[in-house]
């Protein structure tokens, strides 16, 4: 018997559709048997993680917290992945760009005007924008692999950012905690707006989701990204050029990732410390794929991902299970949602007739 993977000739639209779906519920499915297994209450465990959050109107304005820096990243990675371009970096690329932001703050504490929230957004968008030219340039001009580049370039952000706060930017009045001055008023956004319980991240989330979708599927732009990324052959006779892509993608998706990180730190944090990084540059990549590289299917990715950051923290306080266990249940939804992907594209053909032996004998 021989297990063999077959190319399927037009992939099903329905699956790609349905496997996320599956994958989800999959997640729940083992979740709950793993942690039955190791003594917790796995089924409890599940509707802790998955259910209360969306249950429990108390715990709304945490998913949305949670969201909006989700859905602003993945936006950005599901445009380079589009094109085959893997931005692994954009958590550093988030900080980066709250270090931006935090920046100008930093620089205009003693100033006001309705000016310096602006300038600060402005600031940390270029700020992750730059930090993703890193590995553009590289990939460009050296062929440096841009997984590793950007990979790397995470741990350089991080040890900037301990610097910073622990150094040229340490509050002098923060009884010696490492941390930033908090921010002016004129340096903060609301924790909520228009009366509602979201904060104003998770309106720009929504609405740039709108406008990606535009752009993907509307523009020549859009188009360019779809032809390289599934065709680079045909891309080239088409006159589109693979680095100028790499550029494009890395600095968009750069640009995203800071951000979500200007945006996190002038609406919920109020300053910058060591305890900023918060992984969502990694668990954007869950979200692009679970949302099938669809803006619009991150932004509901998104809402996923985020609840179970929520129900995470509530399962660890009501079922006592572990504090990793939202990352536990992540891990394993990425896993799903890229073995689905598989199925999706192939199809398992079992070769039921034995191999055949060539039989050996004395040349005469």
């Amino acid at each position: 018997m021989r297990i063999r993977f077959e190319k399927r000739r037009d992939p099903s639209q329905v699956m790609q559709a349905v496997t996320p779906v599956a994958a989800v519920l999959l997640t729940m499915l083992i979740g709950a048997a793993i942690f039955q297994a190791i003594g917790y209450d796995g089924p409890r465990a599940v509707k802790e993680i998955f259910f209360t959050p969306i249950l429990a109107s108390y715990k709304w304005p945490d998913v949305a917290r949670r969201a909006a820096p989700l859905i602003l990243i993945a936006l950005g990675l599901c445009m380079g992945n589009r094109a085959k371009v893997w931005n692994i970096g954009a958590e550093g690329q988030y900080i980066v760009g709250a270090l931006a932001g935090a920046g100008v703050a930093y620089f205009t504490k003693n100033l006001q005007g309705f000016w310096i929230m602006p300038l600060m957004i402005a600031a940390g968008i270029v700020g992750g924008a730059l930090w993703a030219a890193i590995p553009a340039f590289l990939k460009t001009q050296y062929r440096v692999n841009e997984i590793l580049s950007s990979l790397m370039l995470v741990y350089v952000a991080a040890q900037l950012l301990n610097y910073l706060v622990t150094g040229p930017w340490k509050d002098p009045n923060g009884h010696n905690f490492p941390q930033t001055a908090p921010f002016t008023v004129w340096q903060v956004l609301p924790h909520t707006i228009l009366g509602t319980p979201f904060p104003p991240g998770l309106f720009i989330a929504f609405a740039l989701s709108v406008v990606f979708w535009i752009v993907m599927t509307r523009s020549e732009f859009g188009l360019g990204i779809r032809v390289v990324g599934d065709a680079p052959k045909a891309a080239k006779y088409a006159g589109y050029n693979a680095d100028t892509m790499v550029w494009q993608t890395l600095l968009i998706s750069g640009g995203m990732a800071g951000l979500a990180g200007v945006l996190e730190a002038a609406t919920q944090s109020g300053q910058l410390n060591l305890g900023f990084p918060s992984g969502y540059g990694f668990t954007a990549i869950i979200v692009s794929f679970l949302g099938r590289l669809h803006p619009l299917g991150a932004a509901l990715a998104g809402v996923v991902l985020a609840i179970t950051y929520v129900g995470g923290q509530v399962a660890q306080t009501v079922v006592h299970v572990p504090s990793s266990t939202a990352g536990i249940f992540q891990s394993l939804l990425l896993f799903l949602i890229l073995a689905s992907d598989v199925l999706v594209k192939r199809r398992i053909r079992i070769d039921w007739a034995p191999a055949k032996t060539q039989s050996v004998g004395s040349a005469t």
